[in-house]
């Protein structure tokens, strides 16, 4: 049981302080640990790649399945106290945002307790280098929300909310209370998932970066943002060919548009 008073003398015994750097909130409800796990829809012989263990909480029910299972954990003290106590699991001391995707297995499940101050990044590479993964789970602050689940024209539509609509089908699963943590965080949480879907095939790190591009002045004219990309008469039959106004800026887009967009300059890239 990873309960309250569990992480409590485990931090005491091992010595280990939470680092506020590495955003390090500890899950301790058994309820939602099983919830996440479930969700997770793990099948045998699967490969599953774990970002920000922690202490173990969701590793040690996803480690006594029949898997395939690599943890990525950030913290040197951390990393060493889990692998001295899960089995079935290969622990990677490795900032996850600077592991090559050469070094890596391809997963079929993705799940993370997501450090907030690096959402945005995690997701981005995520759906960049791993999109054939056939479900991701993730914990996020739910104010964080908004920039997931929202649609052109929005205030926070951008490169983060294309890729997880291209990715695959949206679910809020459920919201997560402070008190589930320790430390206890000051905000609230959301557990959601996200199901993989034939138009994730267009996913990849150039794709994030074209992406990238095009958003890079928000407020400029899209054609403005792709001049790096490709000349302006391939701008401009490009728009032509796909319907887009010759005017418009990348909000205005859907992403089916960037992703016939991204198809088309291919070759520019």
């Amino acid at each position: 049981m990873m309960d309250r008073e569990k992480i409590k003398e485990i931090m005491q015994s091992q010595g280990i302080l939470p680092q506020s750097k590495f955003g390090q909130n500890f899950l301790c409800d058994e309820d939602i640990i099983r919830s996440i796990v479930r969700l997770c829809g793990i099948r045998e012989g699967d490969t599953v790649i774990e970002i920000g263990p922690g202490l173990g909480s969701i590793t040690v029910p996803i480690s006594e399945l029949p898997v395939r299972f690599y943890s990525y954990e950030i913290d040197k003290g951390l990393a060493e106290y889990l692998k001295s106590r899960v089995t079935n699991v290969t622990v990677i001391n490795k900032d996850f945002l600077k592991v090559d995707i050469s070094e890596s297995k391809k997963p079929d499940v993705v799940v993370s307790n997501i450090p907030y101050y690096i959402m945005t990044d995690i997701m981005k590479k995520l759906f960049g280098e791993y999109s054939s993964a056939r479900k991701m789970v993730f914990m996020v602050e739910d104010e964080a929300v908004a920039r997931i689940d929202c649609g052109p024209c929005s205030k926070q539509y951008g490169p983060l909310a294309i890729l997880c609509s291209l990715y695959g089908s949206y679910n809020y699963e459920f919201k997560v209370p402070y008190t589930a943590f320790v430390p206890q965080p000051r905000t609230t949480s959301a557990v959601i998932s996200f199901e993989r879907k034939d138009s994730a095939d267009i996913l990849c790190d150039d794709f994030v970066k074209f992406l990238n591009a095009c958003f890079s002045m928000r407020r400029k004219m899209l054609k403005k943002n792709l001049a790096g990309i490709a000349s302006a008469d391939a701008v401009s039959s490009a728009f032509l060919k796909l319907g887009i106004n010759e005017n418009a800026r990348a909000e205005e887009l859907t992403p089916e548009e960037f992703a016939e967009l991204y198809t088309f300059f291919i070759g520019h890239f």
